[in-house]
């Protein structure tokens, strides 16, 4: 095991996919990363890598979303590690959710991620608890933040290409929105009690609003293919107008009274705008006293006025970082330079701090790429499928690392194919926890 370098807090991290470690690496300096394999058997945490993380000096442990191993949170539990659960921050980058990009905002939970209401979150305790009418300063920075995010149509990735008008049916009566989300979203199983399908949620609008238009604007990332659908919107294409045509959320947002959804960041951004907002599930604006809430949320005392919630949502809660350097920074100058990479483009280093998941693959008479290295040449046949099921960022990682790209893999049939592709890989290739094997 490794003498942890002086001045540096040994840190245990779960669920990292590569590409983002050197990220956190270059915005947590004092950190001294210790990365675990990226899915494991609870068996393998205890005969492995428990002891190994017994060994370190005073260590705490970092878990990207809720992906904490059962094993390893009782073992946290045990010895009083403490565990802290990351996430993007609600300005994450301009583009696209699905490609990587280091973000601009990262949260940090001691207690759960923010989106999981099973329980009390960092957020929502510091929302109970703030004393904002003492801090007449932070109000005043919330009201000039929301005033700046309408005015520049900026949402939680950058500025969608806006016409300022949607051209939306309806006339000039009312008119509901629908949001969609991706259906398996974490947000969802973790933010809902009874989770609802977005049809369901097309259904409830349109049985509430009976004289209103109903537009439902399903998620970009399921009409773009990226991610899987659990309900067709064609099913509720008699009840609703459906948005496949791409339009700017904040353009449809200007344009509509009331807005359904189940716990999207949608809903915040609609209250902004100062839209009636059902939640049918508990997202971390709700319980608060601006939205139509049909999930109850007892531990949510207090009635806060829209500064005061966007004060801690934005401004308290999350931290802010330049995507180049890892320099920690604040809301409004990381808010300009969104603004300024949405106007001149991304610049050439945007992305200098992501991993290269490249690794030594030499040409080999036997080993996990196949007798005299054959394997090699699987890329150019898997990447163009692997660029139709995903995205050319996903067929870009697959190529720089084929078996990596595999290990990552949330859905475990993908992991059983990169097996089958690869049948020989015994670990030399795992990522990221080299000093854990080998004590260098």
């Amino acid at each position: 095991m490794s003498r942890t370098p002086p001045d540096r807090q040994p840190v245990v991290a779960f669920h990292i996919h590569e590409w983002k470690r050197s990220v956190l690496e270059a915005y947590f300096p004092k950190w001294d990363f210790h990365y675990m394999p990226f899915f494991m058997e609870e068996r393998e945490f205890v005969d492995i890598w428990q002891a190994r993380i017994a060994a370190l000096d005073d260590p705490s442990v970092i878990v990207w979303g809720p992906n904490l191993p059962a094993a390893a949170e009782r073992f946290c539990a045990e010895r009083n590690i403490p565990v802290h659960f990351v996430e993007d921050g609600f300005l994450r980058s301009v583009g696209g959710s699905a490609g990587q990009s280091a973000p601009f905002s990262l949260t940090i939970d001691r207690q759960r991620p923010f989106f999981d209401s099973r329980g009390p979150s960092d957020l929502e305790d510091l929302l109970n608890a703030y004393d904002f009418d003492a801090d007449p300063g932070l109000i005043e920075r919330a009201g000039a933040g929301i005033a700046q995010m309408l005015r520049l149509r900026i949402g939680k990735y950058g500025g969608q290409p806006s016409k300022g008008v949607a051209d939306l049916p309806g006339g000039t009566g009312r008119r509901v929105l629908v949001v969609g989300q991706v259906e398996s979203d974490a947000s969802i199983r973790y933010g809902a009690a009874m989770p609802i399908l977005n049809n369901d949620l097309v259904r409830l609008a349109a049985k509430e609003n009976p004289d209103a238009t109903i537009l439902y604007k399903p998620h970009p990332d399921v009409l773009g293919g990226v991610r899987k659908a659990s309900s067709d919107p064609a099913e509720v294409a008699d009840l609703s107008h459906v948005l496949t045509a791409p339009v700017a959320l904040s353009d449809v947002l200007d344009e509509v009274d009331h807005v359904y959804t189940i716990t999207s960041l949608a809903g915040f951004e609609a209250l902004m705008r100062g839209k009636r907002v059902t939640v049918s599930g508990s997202p971390f604006y709700s319980g608060w006293g601006l939205t139509d809430d049909r999930q109850p949320n007892p531990r949510r005392v207090r009635v806060l006025s829209l500064e005061a919630l966007f004060a801690g949502v934005y401004l308290l809660y999350p931290r802010y970082f330049d995507p180049r350097t890892g320099t920690e920074r604040c809301f409004e100058t990381t808010l300009a330079e969104m603004v300024a990479w949405q106007r001149d483009g991304e610049p050439d280093d945007s992305r200098r701090l992501l991993s290269s998941r490249a690794r030594p693959a030499p040409w080999r008479p036997v080993g996990p790429f196949g007798v005299l290295g054959w394997r090699h040449l699987l890329p150019l046949v898997v990447g163009p499928l692997v660029a139709r099921i995903g995205s050319a960022d996903d067929a870009a990682s697959y190529c720089r690392d084929p078996i990596g790209f595999f290990r990552e893999q949330s859905d475990p049939d993908f992991r059983r194919l990169g097996r089958w592709l690869y049948p020989r890989d015994d670990g030399r290739f795992a990522m990221g926890f080299d000093r854990f094997r080998t004590g260098a």
